[in-house]
């Protein structure tokens, strides 16, 4: 009996051992066949995807995700493809897959949940995309997420939200965001003063002021107020601290400077405050405030209207020209008017404000461009002065 164990022991072993090299063999053929399909699909569709053919793209990762369902990367590929191409459902639901994959780990996890993100934000599902973002605190997508959110509490003109939002970033040294929080103080007060609720608007215009000391808005909508309110005296210290702490945005409020001083009697405070600023910044909005002074105190009109021969040997203004040609009297009078009417329809565009962030121009100056969307990107001069 000995015998014949040995010897079925030494007839099994080769065998079994022909047996495991057929098998691993096997095994390393279907592996290497499987290994060969996904990265041909996936480098085919990335070869579409660098030549712009972004459908040939599509069929090629879809291909690769079919063939090995638990590639993460395949999906996020693929999800982004559908984002760009304005497939937001696609999109979102590649990233929701991805999201219920038990198997998923932490960081893959966090960045399916931001590209959810993105796709709704993308498609305009605003209230589904501030869930999304809100799931990102404490993630490496943290700041992103808050940025995002402080879009759209911008968009929707949430002030509040956006105001603690901001908040948050600061504290977190995310940025500086002071200005920005005094920008939405102001745009709680101008809310407050439409609804007659004067008191707390002016308060919330104080700490915006607080907020951001250099920072002009503030102290501009704090004239304003004052002005609408007939507290002409304060109007002018008003525009006084805005010339100290930012002389640059005096053009904003000189013609409210004119009003204010022609009613509280300080004309000659204001033209000498004017005649400081315009010295600074030849600017056009302060010309035209010193021409009105000068004709509100009755100062002879040629005289008045020599400062734009003046500014004209400084800055070469179509505006100026325009406006000094107006008062005189020409050799073919009875052309002028023609002339006259051909000038200021050539000196409208020059008078109106251009973003410096998207060129987007307007009439009147904005604090948040309506383009673009970026605060402070108006220059207080107009486009023949830029």
């Amino acid at each position: 009996m000995e015998f014949d164990y040995l010897t079925w022991i030494l007839l099994g072993l080769p065998a079994a051992f022909v047996l495991g090299w057929l098998a691993s063999r096997l095994d390393l053929r279907q592996m290497r066949i499987e290994g060969r399909q996904a990265p041909k699909a996936y480098f085919r569709g990335l070869n579409f995807l660098l030549n712009e053919q972004q459908d040939q793209a599509i069929d090629a990762f879809i291909e690769a995700v079919q063939n090995d369902p638990d590639t993460s990367e395949l999906h996020f590929a693929l999800g982004n493809l559908f984002r760009r191409r304005g497939e937001y459902d696609r999109a979102v639901r590649v990233h929701q897959h991805l999201l219920s994959r038990g198997d998923l780990g932490r960081m893959d996890r966090e960045r399916a949940q931001h590209a959810l993100a993105l796709d709704f934000l993308k498609a305009g599902l605003l209230d589904r995309a501030e869930d999304a973002l809100r799931r990102l605190e404490g993630t490496p997508f943290e700041a992103q997420a808050r940025l995002a959110l402080l879009a759209i509490y911008e968009r929707s003109r949430d002030w509040p939200q956006a105001a603690a939002i901001a908040q948050r970033m600061h504290d977190a040294q995310q940025g500086d965001f002071s200005v920005r929080q005094a920008h939405y103080l102001c745009e709680q007060a101008l809310t407050l003063a439409r609804n007659h609720d004067v008191p707390h608007a002016l308060a919330l215009l104080e700490q915006a002021i607080a907020a951001a000391p250099q920072a002009p808005r503030a102290r501009v909508e704090l004239a304003r107020l004052q002005q609408l309110q007939g507290r002409h005296d304060a109007a002018v210290a008003t525009v006084r601290e805005i010339a100290a702490a930012t002389p640059g945005a005096l053009a904003l409020v000189a013609p409210l400077l004119v009003t204010a001083a022609s009613a509280s009697g300080q004309t000659g405070a204001a033209r000498g405050l004017l005649e400081e600023g315009y010295a600074r910044t030849p600017s056009l909005d302060v010309l035209e405030s010193l021409v009105a002074l000068d004709r509100a105190a009755q100062i002879d009109d040629e005289q008045a209207r020599s400062r734009y021969v003046r500014h004209l040997e400084q800055e070469p203004s179509l505006v100026a020209a325009a406006r000094w040609l107006a008062g005189e009297q020409l050799a073919h009078e009875q052309y002028h008017p023609q002339v006259q009417r051909a000038l200021d329809q050539a000196a409208k565009p020059l008078l109106r404000y251009r973003c410096a962030a998207c060129g987007f121009e307007a009439q009147q100056h904005f604090w948040q461009c309506p383009g673009c969307q970026s605060w402070d990107s108006y220059p207080p001069q107009r486009v023949e002065e830029l």
